[in-house]
């Protein structure tokens, strides 16, 4: 059996970033990754995909952003290209290809994990796989007719892929409601189901709205100080878009423009897609977040006495006569449903007692109450940033600097 001090068990951004700084703290340590290095934003992000964050927020351990336009936002292939400087800067040593099927706390301490290419042990593991595992599909997609069409978000690739047709997505969180756009602007017939998740404008009084909150210092607050503590990780993300140089998302645009909207999908029976009658208030909720949000930045603006462009309040630009809560599907032409209601987290092959009744890791700042076991990358780990590229460096520090610290003791 192979030992090292430490294994990071994933090698997205998280686990490189750990290498980075256990590599500085001259640890001795494995990176084990299932796929390849950054599978995820590889093999499961759409061909029109770009970040909605600005690209000075991509910020991983010694490696930031150094380009050109820092508050555009990248795309695809320049993500992919921002990553490999990464991977090539952190030279991380890492077995590709292989899967953890099971970890277990051993008697004399540390930890035995069971791969695909054996076993292994060290003294201490990062869990660094994130937290967005297992696609979410409703049970009734079981009882869809045969030839429609079925894809989870992350199998999406472009409009011209699927089949022609009409095209139902279910889910207006980030991934929905781009992929929603993205069909939309390539012509197709486009149903969308939403949901609960808010949004919030672009641009704001001059600025991304990214800028004001970061000056605001929204990104430095951690779970243990945020008003709805560990509640907020179960938030969902704002929808916004950095495409074409970023822009609103508003779905009432979209009805307006010939999109139809549903609230939230409940049941199936036939051919007969049900839905809640919460359309309008599903709406109204993500308007008043983004006005909520806006008038957050008006009150900073106006204390600090920044000199900045006057402020708008949003208007609806469409409201809904009526709610529509039945679709036909043979009626209605729908060829392909995208189903965008994101993941479940699935770390069952971790056999130690950190799990609270939902599944998810107990942990402060990454840090479990069992000796030498941490997690990293999760969403709202300790701040907004911890699942992105603006926060994962001082996650990353921060948990190196723990398992460092044990190390000596």
């Amino acid at each position: 059996m192979t030992h090292y001090s430490a294994i990071i068990v994933g090698g997205g951004q998280a686990g490189l970033s750990a290498s980075y700084y256990l590599q500085q703290l001259d640890i001795d340590h494995l990176v084990l990754e299932k796929h390849t290095l950054t599978h995820t934003w590889r093999n499961q992000r759409w061909d029109a995909f770009c970040l909605v964050t600005p690209n000075w927020q991509c910020a991983l351990p010694g490696y930031p952003y150094a380009g050109d336009d820092p508050h555009g936002f990248m795309k695809k292939d320049q993500i992919i290209a921002y990553l490999d400087g990464f991977i090539a800067k952190v030279n991380a040593p890492v077995r590709e290809g292989v899967t953890v099927q099971r970890m277990t706390a051993r008697a004399e301490g540390g930890y035995q994990l069971n791969t695909s290419a054996g076993d292994f042990s060290a003294d201490q593991v990062i869990v660094a796989s994130g937290g967005y595992h297992t696609p979410i599909i409703p049970r009734l997609a079981e009882r869809l007719p045969v030839e429609i069409k079925q894809i989870h978000s992350e199998q999406y690739r472009n409009p011209q892929a699927l089949p022609q047709g009409a095209v139902l997505v279910v889910g207006s969180g980030q991934s929905g409601a781009q992929i929603a756009e993205d069909l939309h602007l390539a012509g197709r017939n486009v149903f969308l189901a939403v949901g609960d998740a808010p949004r919030c404008a672009r641009f704001y009084r001059g600025k991304d709205v990214v800028d004001w909150l970061a000056d605001m210092g929204y990104y430095d607050i951690g779970v243990d100080t945020h008003p709805l503590r560990e509640g907020v990780r179960d938030n969902t993300n704002h929808y916004v878009t950095g495409r074409d140089g970023g822009r609103d998302i508003d779905l009432r645009r979209f009805a307006q423009e010939g999109m139809t909207l549903f609230g939230r999908l409940q049941t199936l029976q036939g051919s007969v897609l049900s839905f809640a009658p919460d359309l309008a208030a599903n709406l109204d909720a993500a308007d008043a977040v983004y006005n909520r949000i806006n008038a957050s930045i008006d009150t900073f603006i106006a204390e600090k006495g920044i000199d900045a462009p006057a402020g708008v309040h949003y208007e609806a630009l469409w409201r809904l006569e009526h709610e529509v809560t039945e679709l036909d599907l043979a009626d209605s032409g729908i060829t392909s449903i995208i189903w965008c209601i994101g993941f479940q987290p699935d770390f069952s092959w971790v056999d130690v007692p950190v799990f609270n009744g939902r599944s998810y890791p107990g942990h402060q700042r990454g840090v479990t109450a069992q000796a030498g076991l941490y997690f990293l990358g999760l969403p709202w780990l300790h701040t907004w940033g911890s699942g992105r590229f603006s926060g994962i460096a001082r996650d990353a520090e921060y948990v190196a600097g723990q398992l460092a610290s044990r190390s000596r003791r």
